[in-house]
């Protein structure tokens, strides 16, 4: 698949931290990832050159994890939970690790703009398709690590997962009707965090956040995740001009949750469609205008040059978004979806 350039990008990109300038994430091994899994290895170095300069060190621990519900989304144990991770996944196999840890971690689905999740995605599908090597797992390790330590909790989203939601009416509700009844926050000003904090202002969240279909098997779970993906797709072409950036995420978080289900025993399938969910609707709820405008006009394009064309155009939300949609198109056939990423790259 890489001829070796994924493991060297690892190799680089592992130098540094998981965030910089305060706490961007940094995107470096989802983006390169993603390029060389769609054929496009021989622009990942050259990519590298120019964001590696952006990004800080690899940060050093204070002391060795001991309990971890205490340093659970404590940023400055950032280095503590990387070197944690990093001995775990040398001591056992990495889906035992990622068994462990995954169902710990959920609840705090939005750590770094759920960043955290999308990132561990990636390495899953890197070590899932590919097998395993050093590098990879020492991936998988730092991208475990990183959303260990930014752990942050969706308003309302615990009792969601923990199956205890209260659903208005009898009807069952689709993933479609449930985005659509979302309610916005009143001020959409701030960054992620100040914006996650006033959902609980909201009355009408919690309502809205239980409202989708609960699954009653694996499959109806890896199927509600592959809806969400799609209509979560095609909410962007009529969403992404408010925040083209974070709005990338609503599609990329649940694609990062789907990804992972085949390393995943099936029982956890079903609270990670509700994880995936709250954190799709949480950030459509606090980026995303109550109204949204008609899907832009976008050159047809075959799936190759649609990733050809976010690959060129290098920025690493657009890369992500065509590797999530890619994926959206293939399970649904849905040509619409194959507009998103063109649009992004005309947003960002």
């Amino acid at each position: 698949m890489s001829d070796g350039v994924l493991d060297e990008a690892y190799e680089r990109l592992h130098r540094t931290g998981p965030e910089f300038q305060g706490w961007l994430s940094n995107h470096g091994p989802m983006a390169v990832e993603a390029l060389v899994r769609h054929g496009h290895q021989h622009r990942v170095h050259r990519w590298l050159d120019d964001y590696l300069g952006r990004l800080d060190d690899l940060p050093r621990g204070l002391r060795a994890i001991d309990d971890w519900r205490d340093a659970l989304g404590d940023p400055k144990r950032a280095g503590d939970w990387l070197a944690y991770f990093d001995r775990q996944l040398r001591e056992r196999p990495w889906r035992e690790v990622l068994g462990t840890w995954w169902p710990r971690l959920l609840p705090g689905i939005a750590a770094g703009a759920t960043h955290g999740v999308i990132r561990v995605g990636h390495a899953v599908r890197a070590l899932d398709l590919d097998g395993e090597n050093r590098q990879r797992l020492a991936e998988l390790g730092q991208a475990i690590g990183y959303w260990a330590a930014r752990w942050q909790p969706i308003p309302g989203a615990d009792k969601l997962l923990a199956g205890e939601t209260e659903r208005p009416g009898t009807d069952d509700i689709d993933v479609e009707t449930a985005l659509a009844g979302l309610p916005r926050i009143d001020d959409q000003t701030g960054g992620v965090r100040d914006r996650l904090g006033r959902l609980p202002g909201v009355p009408r969240w919690e309502p809205a956040l239980a409202t989708l279909r609960p699954v009653r098997s694996p499959a109806e779970a890896q199927r509600g995740l592959t809806a969400l993906v799609h209509r979560a797709g095609l909410d962007y072409l009529r969403f992404g001009h408010a925040a083209p950036v974070m709005l990338v995420h609503a599609v990329t978080a649940p694609t990062a949750v789907l990804r992972t289900l085949p390393a995943l025993d099936p029982g956890l399938w079903a609270p990670s469609l509700a994880a995936a969910w709250a954190a799709t609707a949480a950030m459509t709820s606090v980026y995303a205008p109550a109204d949204g405008i008609a899907p832009p006009t976008v050159s047809p394009a075959t799936p190759a040059e649609v990733f050809a064309r976010a690959a060129r155009h290098g920025d690493e939300h657009v890369v992500k978004l065509a590797d999530a949609i890619l994926d959206a198109h293939e399970a649904s056939g849905d040509d619409r979806l194959l507009t998103a990423p063109g649009y992004a790259g005309q947003l960002i």
